[in-house]
């Protein structure tokens, strides 16, 4: 599963919006302007690691790396 549909999954699970989560991200006070660019970004796959951080902790869960067995 790509990075869209994991996230996209995550926040319906914690009953939030993109919109929601882009306007605390960027800080906009234009919600739809946040919401295009995080919706550009993550259909293009240029959303940088620290934007996953900071969706990750907006939705109150952590990033793990664990070695493949």
């Amino acid at each position: 599963m790509d990075i869209k549909k994991q996230i996209k999954v995550l926040v319906a699970m914690e009953g939030k919006t993109l919109t929601d989560i882009a306007a605390k991200i960027y800080g906009a006070d234009n919600k739809r302007a946040a919401l295009n660019n995080l919706s550009q970004k993550l259909r293009n796959n240029t959303v940088k690691f620290t934007e996953i951080e900071q969706i990750a902790d907006i939705l109150g869960y952590d990033i793990e790396f664990r070695k493949r067995k």
